[in-house]
């Protein structure tokens, strides 16, 4: 056989195969347009398949009327009108059987998500009020601290010394002032150097007491011990960190919203927050401050949000996955089924007087349950979920679980 043969041959088993394959698969009309095949070639294959099989049908039935006789004309009525009445049983039945799903309304729910740092409540690296040498070391790292506590001490014995000799020079002058009131013979204005010496010693005493009491390093605040930065013997001045305190009752986190959320963010609003380190712990918090102005160079503003940690297990300087929610414009809500797609973007069948149209949407949000579209869909409204592979635009539908027709009408 010749070479154009096999080719002509090879054709004509492929578009019979393709036209059988359209005409015994619902989905494949639509596989092929997805292909690019023009629905015209489509509709043609199938409305001359339709044909045949009417002229099969006709000629099956043209047959068995044959065998019947041509002098049975009461049972060739009777026959007749039995066919009838199949033929409307037939008809209904060409209605395509769906599930649909009524449409409600959403709400899209704008969420903010950010990566914010944490920082303790009230942070202070503590550094001594006095140049020395570290003498003792009263706190360890770790440990609960409260305010005034003493923490470390310097050397202190110059200043032992000079609030003794204050004391000294104090008792000296108020006795000379005591004695100087007593004694008629002392002018007026050597008893009042007297009380003027008695008062400079007075200051000196406290100057001296100060000094003393500034060789003790303390706490300023209440919270937790770093680690200790000196040792024992170490020279210290008053840049010398000794170690950092942290309130960590609460941790406030710094994070960045985009310029959209500016009006949204208001202080007391909730937050959620969630660590690396405390990984599937999700922490509540409120928004404590806002910036009062936007970075012109990130378009973004600064939000401080306030994370209570009774139970101490945030610590300063993590990284928070923040997230904040706001309530949106509201959208009608269908079933992530009842979308579908073609050339022109995405739509659903909606169902009016047991037909299928075709509605156009357009998808706002995607959530597990739902999808929020915009389209000119009501609250209500019925949507094709299920049995979508045989809707056609206007075509008649039957829903399911719905009454039968005739069945309402004899009840």
């Amino acid at each position: 056989m010749r070479i154009w043969k096999q080719l002509l041959l090879s054709i004509v088993v492929l578009a019979a195969g393709l036209s059988l394959w359209v005409f015994m698969v619902p989905s494949a009309g639509e596989t092929l347009a997805k292909m690019g095949v023009p629905g015209e070639v489509i509709a043609a294959i199938r409305s001359e398949q339709a044909q045949q099989a009417a002229i099969g049908t006709a000629g099956n039935t043209n047959a068995a009327a044959r065998q019947q006789g041509q002098g049975q004309g009461q049972g060739q009525g009777q026959g007749g009108a039995g066919q009838g009445g199949q033929r409307g049983q037939g008809g209904g039945n060409r209605a395509t059987l769906v599930v649909v799903e009524p449409v409600a309304t959403g709400t899209v729910n704008d969420r903010l998500t950010a990566i914010g740092s944490g920082e303790a409540i009230q942070s202070v690296v503590v550094m001594p009020q006095a140049a020395g040498t570290i003498h003792e070391i009263m706190v360890s790292s770790g440990e609960k601290v409260v305010k005034g506590q003493v923490l470390a001490r310097l050397d202190d014995d110059e200043q032992i010394i000079e609030r003794d000799k204050a004391q000294v020079s104090l008792k000296s002058a108020q006795e000379k002032s005591a004695s100087y009131k007593n004694l008629q013979s002392v002018s007026r204005l050597d008893v009042l150097d007297a009380q003027i010496a008695e008062q400079a010693a007075k200051l000196a005493l406290s100057t001296a007491e100060l000094n003393l009491r500034r060789r003790d390093i303390v706490a300023p605040i209440d919270g937790i011990a770093g680690i200790v930065a000196v040792n024992i013997g170490d020279n210290v001045t008053t840049q010398t960190s000794i170690v950092t305190i942290d309130d960590r009752s609460a941790i406030l986190v710094d994070f960045w919203a985009p310029e959209r959320f500016a009006v949204a963010i208001e202080p007391g609003q909730a937050v959620e927050a969630s660590s690396v380190a405390r990984p599937g712990q999700v922490f509540t918090g409120k928004v404590e401050a806002i910036d009062n102005r936007v970075d012109p160079a990130s378009r973004t503003m600064r939000i401080r949000a306030r994370v209570e940690n009774p139970d101490d297990v945030l610590r300063a300087g993590m990284a928070f996955n923040v997230g904040m929610r706001f309530e949106g414009e509201k959208y009608p809500s269908v079933d992530p089924l009842a979308v579908q797609w073609d050339g022109e973007g995405s739509y659903v069948w909606l169902v009016q007087d047991n037909k299928s149209v075709k509605t156009r949407v357009r998808v706002v949000q995607r959530n597990p349950d739902a999808v929020l579209v915009e389209a000119g869909l009501n609250e209500g409204d019925r949507v094709v979920t299920e049995g979508l592979q045989r809707v056609r635009e206007g075509a008649p539908v039957r829903i399911f679980g719905a009454p039968d027709k005739a069945e309402v009408a004899s009840q």
